[in-house]
């Protein structure tokens, strides 16, 4: 039961900062440093992964008639510009996949820790703070999904590549680059979460497939445990993008900003102490 109360809790923390531009990774790394599950390693680098299938499944079942180019409730346009825009996500994708599948494991290796997650922490909590207070005053150029150009879904794409880096955030990093960019925060927002499907699903998958090629089982009680995690992840995104759109709605970013900063620095004192 404490392994299962253990992965719920870890779900939660998944659930709640996936969309949020916050770091679910980086979230997960420093949970890992308190909250253990008493799993081999290997499970636990597959869990920590697998348990964002759940939170993609939370934009499908929330977007699943926006997202649907088959909805007999939508117009002949209405159609094309879902098609459309599955073509602009997918596009979006490609270059976090040309960069990050070579560099996956030697990121897994070298900056999964506390050090590197509370310095992109900081470092991406001061430039949201920048890039608002300079964009408080300016008009978005596209405040709309169906406007956005392909080139500017391509630029939004290559910003998500700045996640490989545990503490930077996939959401915080494609929502930082959007509004950069010129979009409105909603836009840069939803786009951000579309962006996800094709992206978490497929590092999902490429983990499970690592985890079982290498000789990895779900032994005991693994296969709830990662179930339950998921599960839990599901029914927390889903509120927590809920409470995002709505929050955006007439607020920035800035307090998510000053959250990752405050946070990096308790965990950069932390350690320090710990260290001493």
């Amino acid at each position: 039961m404490l392994e299962i109360l253990k992965a719920m809790i870890l779900g939660i923390v998944e659930g709640i900062t996936e969309f949020l531009p916050i770091s679910s990774t980086g979230h997960l790394v420093l949970v890992d440093e308190f909250i253990k599950l008493n799993e081999p390693k290997k499970f636990i680098d597959m869990f920590n992964v697998v348990i964002q299938l759940g939170a993609i499944m939370a934009v499908v079942v929330l977007y699943f008639h926006k997202l649907n180019p088959w909805s007999p409730k939508k117009s002949r346009l209405e159609r094309s510009q879902t098609w459309t825009l599955w073509k602009k996500v997918i596009i979006a994708v490609i270059p976090s996949v040309i960069i990050g599948l070579p560099l996956n494991d030697w990121m897994d290796a070298h900056l999964m820790n506390w050090l590197v997650v509370s310095i992109a922490l900081i470092v991406y909590g001061v430039l949201f703070i920048v890039i608002e207070n300079h964009n408080q005053n300016l008009r978005p150029r596209f405040d709309s999904l169906n406007t956005l150009p392909y080139k500017v879904a391509i630029l939004i794409g290559c910003f998500q590549i700045l996640s490989l880096i545990p503490g930077t955030s996939r959401s915080g990093a494609t929502i930082l680059g959007a509004i950069l960019i010129g979009t409105s925060r909603y836009v840069a927002a939803e786009f951000s979460f579309f962006l996800a499907i094709p992206t978490m699903f497929g590092a999902s998958l490429l983990k499970l497939y690592k985890f079982f090629a290498h000789g990895g089982t779900l032994a005991g009680n693994q296969g709830l445990i990662l179930a339950v995690g998921v599960i839990v992840s599901f029914v927390v995104a889903y509120a927590s993008i809920r409470f995002l759109l709505n929050y955006i709605k007439t607020k920035d970013f800035k307090a998510f900003g000053w959250y990752r900063i405050i946070l990096g620095v308790i965990v950069i004192a932390y350690f320090a102490l710990l260290a001493h």
